[in-house]
């Protein structure tokens, strides 16, 4: 399956991962020691050769495990602090962040549904529905930290940043609906990787421009970009000839029959 702007896009992510971990030696590295630098530029240069990878069509699938397999480490780190704290959904929240950029790379490398096996199917549904969950998380962390997102929205964007806070969460929620009905599976992606990338634009570029030495900013640009992409993946997915998204709760993404 080519999955051409989303997959570049997402791509374009991991390139960016890769140069601040090799210029800030910054990691997504949680609840264990810092690893030594030899192993934190090892990494670096995997997830700046997985991102170059993706942008071609015979190396994409080589790329995306390598990226997907990083972010799944990183992903279930969150994990332990989940079980020792429950209650606290930014250990939630952060866990599903990274997680949802597995569920991109698993998507380069499920093969077109037409003409392959059942397995296919089942794998591309079950990310998916997995994504679903993500976006849902989406909605809950800025939920339950809304004072903080409102905070993000910058000052001269009319009416008010409480006002898009609120909005973007309600978003976030509606996509996650969307994906679970089939005819609006399609428009919701394309609309939250908009909302998605006018995010990072808005809110993360000033900040890293302005402050260019600020690990932390440049962090929340590649990763929501990098989230973008992902979204921007399904859809290039959903938007191929004859793919429909059954309804929920038998979820399942299908070649369509001619004529359907």
């Amino acid at each position: 399956m080519k999955l051409q702007a989303g997959r570049h896009f997402f791509g374009l992510g991991a390139i960016g991962y890769g140069v601040i971990t090799l210029v800030w030696h910054q990691v997504h590295w949680f609840g264990v020691v810092a690893p030594p630098l030899s192993a934190i530029y090892i990494l670096g240069i995997c997830e700046l050769a997985s991102g170059i990878a993706m942008q071609w069509d015979k190396s994409a699938s080589s790329g995306a495990a390598v990226f997907s397999a990083i972010f799944f480490i990183f992903s279930i780190r969150w994990i332990p602090e989940i079980v020792k704290s429950p209650l606290v959904f930014g250990y939630w929240g952060n866990f599903f962040e990274l997680f949802s950029i597995v569920i991109g790379g698993i998507f380069v490398l499920t093969p077109t549904i037409e003409g392959h096996s059942e397995t296919s199917s089942k794998i591309a549904s079950t990310a998916y529905v997995l994504f679903a969950i993500c976006v849902i998380s989406f909605a809950m962390y800025q939920l339950f930290y809304l004072k903080y997102t409102a905070e993000l929205v910058p000052r001269w964007i009319p009416p008010g940043q409480m006002f898009w806070a609120a909005a973007t969460t309600v978003a976030f929620g509606m996509a996650a609906v969307g994906m679970f009905f089939g005819r609006f599976a399609l428009p919701s992606m394309r609309l939250l990787t908009a909302m998605m990338i006018l995010f990072g634009l808005l809110v993360w570029v000033w900040p890293s421009i302005a402050d260019p030495g600020n690990v932390s900013n440049w962090s929340e640009l590649v990763e929501t970009f990098a989230i973008s992409g992902v979204s921007w993946i399904i859809a290039d997915f959903l938007s191929r000839p004859n793919m429909v998204a059954q309804r929920w709760p038998l979820l399942r993404l299908r070649q369509a029959p001619e004529g359907d």
